[in-house]
């Protein structure tokens, strides 16, 4: 007997109930008009995800749950699992309900609710206790969603069920080497229950998160018998004989940096679309950091939508305003010119005072920051673009950055990228066409806040810093272990002392797109006031 399965690969908008249904249902019909029996769309798609603390409020479950009737009513000629919100007998659950000749059939709830990382779904839902399955032609199909696969137990209940095929509904965001884990953990499951699996997983942008779609399919032995493409909403029949899938199509895995460019693109462009601003703009220094910003942000928006501005000072390198200028021209941007050499001295007139002739330090350094920031955020009042910060990684985690300055914006492109793989990106980017000039790669990197500055004159080497941040920040290693990775003491120190002190900073700073496993963000919550130190470890 052969039936056919499609996987519906959408980009939800969190909130957008009767956008999210229109889609579900375009999904539906192209689906039943390429012979299509079932249609799986991923976890909570009916409401976005993750909703949060609008999952506290009475009203959205309510808004919910006519959304899904009315989407019942409007499906014919094909049975649509669709993922929402659901209350019942005082409790709320994730779901997934079974929609089938304009009645909703069954309804499934979520059995493991994760509560680690940027989940914390414990927080809003009570976990599920019953396996769920329903019949399409004969066969019967059971239901997980995401972390059900992740965890033992929900797989086999569905087997127990009746369940003869596994349709998994994910919400699972994106994070290097994420796909990895998830054969890894489908194929441990597919071992246990014994049903091959659809995996469906959410595409697209949603504040700090983005989500990659890469849907999928495994036999009943944990053969990868379909791959779905990342970053790119997309609909794949699926075609099972006995129960059992037939090979398509598999994508080949893509470059790291690949994944992670594409990643960064889908966050801002999601970003910036889905709450409405007309455009970005943001400082172009002439350094690699804006250079790459710059190019994202032209391949997520298009040249049109993007102004860049240089901000030059008495400290400011030619070679700076010419890269800065020929990479403008060459992605086709609009760029100005604004020095902020005449404010700057302003101000220093204005405090000489206070100064009293002291030296030049950080004071000066911070001022000019903070002078480019209140114009980037006077341009953005004036034509409404939003402005994206440039800062990366390893500087947001020991505070190479400046408040108020050069962290001054609504979107933060590079929060969660380290510096050593900024330059990978770099250079990624330019084999796509010409885009970032050569010299801004090679130069050693500086803030150009005072005469002959580099990076390094206060921070150790990038290669240094990435490892030690890595291992403190996203693998929560103790400093001794570190060390005895092969780090010099003083080293490991200066930099868990500086991300340790800078947590007030971190804060403050815009949203950013995550793409490492634990970034900057809602993942990583440190305390700002503490006098917790590691070293006793």
């Amino acid at each position: 007997m052969r039936m056919k399965v499609a996987i519906a690969q959408i980009n939800c908008i969190v909130g957008d109930l009767s956008g999210n249904a229109a889609k579900i249902i375009d999904y539906a019909n192209r689906a039943r008009e390429k012979g299509a029996d079932i249609l799986v769309t991923p976890e909570l798609s009916l409401a976005g995800y993750p909703p949060e603390d609008l999952l506290l409020r009475e009203g959205f479950y309510d808004a919910c749950d006519e959304a899904l009737f009315e989407l019942a009513q409007r499906i014919g000629g094909i049975t649509v699992v669709v993922g929402h919100p659901h209350q019942e007998n005082g409790k709320r659950y994730n779901a997934a309900s079974v929609l089938q000749s304009g009645k909703i059939i069954a309804t499934y709830h979520k059995q493991r609710l994760p509560n680690h990382s940027v989940f914390d779904e414990i927080r809003y839902f009570s976990p599920g206790t019953e396996g769920c399955s329903f019949e399409v032609n004969g066969v019967r199909f059971g239901i997980n969603i995401c972390a059900d696969i992740w965890e033992e137990g929900a797989p086999v209940c569905a087997s127990q069920a009746g369940a003869k095929v596994l349709l998994v509904l994910n919400a699972s965001p994106y994070h290097m080497n994420k796909q990895i884990s998830r054969y890894e953990a489908v194929r441990e499951r597919i071992g246990e229950c014994g049903l091959p699996a659809v995996y469906v997983n959410l595409v697209g942008g949603q504040d700090e998160l983005v989500f990659d779609g890469a849907s999928f399919v495994m036999d009943a032995n944990g053969n990868l018998v379909h791959q779905l493409p990342a970053f790119v909403e997309a609909l794949r029949v699926v075609e099972f004989e006995n129960v059992s899938p037939l090979p398509g199509e598999i994508v080949p895995e893509p470059s790291l940096e690949e994944n992670v460019y594409r990643a960064l693109c889908l966050g801002v462009s999601d970003y910036v679309d889905k709450n409405g601003f007309p455009g970005v703009l943001l400082g172009l220094s002439g350094g690699i950091d804006s250079a790459l910003v710059l190019a994202i942000a032209v391949d997520a928006l298009g040249p049109g939508r993007v102004r860049a501005v240089m901000m030059p000072s008495q400290f400011t390198a030619d070679i700076s305003l010419h890269d800065a200028e020929t990479m403008a021209n060459t992605l086709g941007v609009h760029y100005s010119e604004i020095s902020i050499k005449p404010v700057f001295d302003a101000f220093l007139d204005s405090l000489a005072g206070e100064f009293d002739q002291l030296p030049f330090d950080i004071a000066e350094e911070n001022i000019q920051a903070r002078i480019r920031g209140t114009l980037l955020m006077a341009l953005s009042n004036k034509f409404g673009s939003i402005v994206v910060t440039t800062g990366n990684k390893s500087e947001m985690a020991v505070g190479y950055a400046t408040l108020y300055g050069d962290m001054a914006g609504g979107f933060a492109v590079l929060k969660d990228v380290p510096k050593t793989l900024v330059y990978r990106l770099a250079r990624y980017r330019n084999r796509l066409g010409p885009a970032i000039p050569e010299r801004v790669i090679t130069r050693a990197p500086s803030a150009e806040l005072r005469q002959d500055q580099t990076d390094q004159d206060s921070l150790p080497p990038y290669e240094v810093l990435d490892a030690i941040m890595e291992a403190y920040v996203e693998q929560d290693m103790c400093p001794h272990d570190i060390i005895a990775m092969g780090f010099e003491e003083r080293d490991v120190r200066r930099v868990i002392k500086l991300i340790d002190l800078s947590e007030y900073k971190r804060r403050q700073s815009p949203v950013g797109v995550r793409i490492t496993p634990r970034g900057f963000g809602k993942d990583r919550r440190y305390p700002i006031t503490s006098k917790y130190r590691p070293w006793k470890e």
